[in-house]
């Protein structure tokens, strides 16, 4: 009998990565299939993030609504994933006793058991624990979804930074088997895949050994990974400074398939707040990285994340991250005004910067990075670019998309046959964060 299941989707690409696993498993184990209403679901997941202000807040906001829907469907089973499902463990079941199942990012793979468990006894069932690569060995065989797909690679974090929760809720750095990893990405070329994005938290802080017990870095893995036949395009995210070693520069000058495109979170521009941060490297060896990137790829289209108003931070301070914006000439951005997460070492500090000032900066800075952002766009009119075409436009059902190797999305008309391949683009004009084109073959 076929069951249905609805997965709402919070925060970053490995979420996105762990809710197509969640569905490919209780398909595979238990008939299930998406649907993109939790009004006819016989199992609806939250995959939650903490990262943004009043995550939880807004977790239980969903839960409220979810319970509605059980009042008149008691057989409904409501899980909690992710990250915000570790920070908060038994306390969700505490404010919402209606949850059957509460779950963390390493324990996905557990899912059947724990519905059946849930079935079996009526009580709700827990696990938040770490096993670490258990997770990937209990997972099915990847199944494609188009041209593009993402692979993880490692999971966890052990950098610690004074902000973050993720080494709460993930877990320390663990780093997949090679041989696992590029088994997987094989297995997606053959139905079609062509280009992949390696995930992780630190994705640049893989590392293995051989055999022999020789060490392996990411750049080793990017190499082997550049010689799959059939995979045409490498991309990563996200990415971690300490991490991003001269092996892993190089590599954008040795090898093809590897994209011009790179995000690299810097978070701030000032050394005292990169300090009561964590980050563990100053803004100059920030910047001797980025030196060295456009040395090897004069190409490179580079994005970054910041925190605006972190505890303490001043004009000065804040001026300071203008001020290595303008060195770096950022592609794009994410920025978020600083808000405490609970649990994290930041949150013991004194918040201090008024949350107007917050705002204002935010802007500030929001105005400065997509000045930039326009103007590699317009750079790029009249240019022709190769595009993976991936699908419909999401504006002009009638219309193509696809992405250039610096992660720009272009709209075009063609061919539906054209999904799947790399095509040159003349871009014609620029959008709102997108382009648009026209087809340089005859289709």
């Amino acid at each position: 009998m076929t069951k249905k299941l609805f997965i709402r989707t919070f925060g970053c690409q490995m979420n996105e990565y762990d809710s197509g696993k969640m569905a490919d498993l209780l398909q595979s184990t238990n008939n299930f299939v998406r649907t993109d209403s939790p009004d006819n679901a016989d199992v609806v997941i939250l995959n939650t993030c903490s990262i943004r202000e009043k995550a939880e807040d807004k977790v239980f906001s969903d839960l409220g609504r979810l319970n509605e829907l059980k009042q008149s469907r008691p057989n409904l089973i409501i899980a909690v994933g992710g990250c915000v499902a570790s920070q908060e463990g038994e306390s969700i079941i505490e404010r919402a006793p209606y949850v059957d199942l509460v779950f963390g990012p390493q324990t996905l793979h557990r899912l059947p058991e724990l519905i059946a468990s849930r079935e079996a006894t009526g009580l709700p069932q827990i696990d938040i624990s770490f096993p670490e690569i258990e997770k990937f060995d209990a997972l099915p065989t990847p199944e494609a979804n188009g041209p593009t797909a993402f692979v993880s690679i490692m999971e966890g974090c052990s950098k610690y930074c004074t902000f973050c929760v993720v080494p709460y809720t993930r877990g320390e750095e663990f780093s997949r088997p090679f041989i696992d990893i590029l088994k997987e990405i094989s297995e997606l070329v053959k139905q079609g895949v062509k280009e992949v994005t390696l995930l992780g938290q630190n994705v640049n802080a893989w590392q293995n050994t051989d055999e022999h017990g020789n060490d392996l870095d990411f750049a080793w893995l990017i190499e082997q990974t550049h010689n799959i036949i059939g995979l045409e395009r490498i991309r990563f995210t996200t990415s971690h400074p300490l991490e991003f070693n001269d092996n892993l520069i190089e590599a954008f000058g040795r090898f093809p398939k590897l994209m011009n495109q790179v995000h690299l979170p810097v978070q701030s521009g000032s050394d005292k707040v990169l300090g009561q941060m964590k980050r563990g490297y100053t803004a100059k060896q920030y910047l001797e990285i980025i030196k060295k990137l456009k040395e090897v790829c004069p190409t490179i289209s580079i994005t970054s994340d910041f925190i605006v108003g972190f505890p303490g931070e001043t004009e000065e301070d804040f001026q300071k991250t203008l001020d290595l914006i303008d060195l770096v000439n950022f592609d794009g951005s994410y920025a978020f005004i600083y808000s405490p997460r609970p649990g994290t070492p930041a949150a013991k500090l004194l918040d201090n910067v008024p949350e107007e000032i917050k705002k204002e900066r935010l802007t500030r800075l929001l105005k400065k990075t997509d000045s930039f952002n326009i103007k590699y766009s317009q750079d790029m009119v009249g240019t022709v670019q190769h595009v993976l075409v991936d699908g419909f436009s999401k504006r002009h059902t009638d219309q193509l998309r696809g992405k250039t190797t610096n992660n720009r999305v272009v709209n075009f008309a063609g061919n539906p046959r054209l999904i799947g391949q790399i095509v040159p683009i003349k871009i014609t004009s620029i959008a709102h964060f997108s382009l648009r084109g026209e087809i340089q073959i005859n289709t």
